[in-house]
């Protein structure tokens, strides 16, 4: 969640530090104009998963990803994957970095790793860099361009890219389900009351299949970049949980991260503070819902079961995060209270579920 170059970077983490000499020894190899400049690590401060480092060499830059310390989930931070999305996408896709070279030698930085693209604009969270101007109207038109970016992704005919081989379309919604509900067998710590009876409704409700599209998967505010007028997405990131499938389930994840002033507290601050989503102008998710379905054609009735779901799967996320934590595989304390979060999503996608029905 961290290659957002908007963010602040920070002196690289105790214990995330990188080998500066085997690093060093393979931009020389793969960019030889940088034989002779000095290499310049530091950490993107924000993000809750990868590991994103902004690589500088005299006037060049770049971004490293890489996986999360310690152990991960299966199929999970697959880093060769995510750098051929990219490399599929990026034509055809403006807002996606360009990815530079991929290695899965796990000498250099002690795990596989892409060096990507690093760009430049404003980027978001829980509040607006102090030189902005921003107002009620300028939210507006930032809630229409991640409206416009999300229909202009799902419109994008995936069988001209290569996507389709890393990709399982067929019953997307339904191996999604099951999926995720062995990811959260995986990494439960304690019996949260209210999981059964969310996981049996999406197995009893997932919807047909839907004509796919290339989704997103994890489309955020915090994962876009904007404009210095704040008028166009420059960039869009975070790209690991791309793939062909199911485009309501994108827009189900993206309203799942879009919160809304009148939410409760618990999904205001799961994450700490509130994201700007919160202020006038901003789009609620009705309103987000309504305008993707104007400019999309798609038929949105059954909504609910997507934001039911993203919920779900946002529990699942923070549940493994915290599970690295309790492990000791990570000593970020923003985590210590992730399992409290966890247990608020699985509320909250059963309100999403059950409150519909009513």
């Amino acid at each position: 969640m961290s290659e957002k170059t908007g963010y602040e970077t920070v002196s690289v983490r105790e214990g995330e530090e990188l080998n500066t000499t085997n690093l060093k020894n393979f931009l020389n190899e793969h960019f030889p104009r940088l034989l002779h400049e000095e290499l310049s690590i530091k950490q993107f401060s924000a993000g809750h998963s990868n590991l994103t480092y902004l690589l500088k060499m005299g006037e060049w830059e770049g971004v490293l990803r890489r996986p999360p310390l310690g152990p991960v989930a299966p199929k999970a931070h697959d880093m060769k994957r995510e750098y051929r999305i990219l490399a599929e996408i990026q034509p055809v896709f403006g807002v996606t970095p360009e990815p530079y070279v991929f290695s899965d030698d796990e000498r250099i930085v002690g795990s596989p790793f892409f060096i990507m693209e690093r760009k430049r604009g404003e980027v978001f969270d829980t509040s607006f860099p102090p030189h902005l101007h921003v107002t009620p109207d300028v939210c507006r038109e930032i809630s229409e361009e991640m409206v416009s970016k999300l229909v202009e992704l799902h419109s994008i005919d995936y069988r001209k890219t290569t996507l389709h081989e890393i990709s399982k379309p067929e019953h997307f919604m339904e191996r999604q389900v099951h999926g995720w509900i062995k990811r959260y067998e995986r990494a439960k710590t304690s019996e949260i009351r209210e999981v059964d009876q969310l996981t049996q409704w999406l197995i009893k409700n997932v919807p047909g299949n839907a004509v796919s599209t290339i989704i997103h998967y994890d489309f955020k505010l915090n994962n876009a970049m904007f404009s210095s007028d704040l008028k166009s997405m420059v960039g869009l990131f975070d790209w690991e949980m791309a793939t062909v499938g199911d485009p309501l389930a994108d827009l189900g994840v993206a309203m799942g991260y879009w919160i809304q002033n009148d939410d409760p507290e618990l999904l205001k601050f799961g994450l700490g503070k509130p994201p700007v989503t919160i202020m006038d102008g901003f789009y609620t998710r009705r309103q987000f819902i309504e305008e993707y379905a104007r400019k999309s054609g798609r038929d949105v009735n059954h909504i609910h079961f997507y934001l039911s779901f993203a919920y779900f799967k946002l529990a699942v996320i923070v549940q493994q995060i915290y599970y690295r934590f309790k492990m000791g595989q990570t000593r970020d304390s923003r985590f210590s209270q992730f399992d409290r979060f966890a247990e608020s999503l699985i509320t909250l996608g059963n309100q999403a579920a059950f409150d519909r029905q009513e």
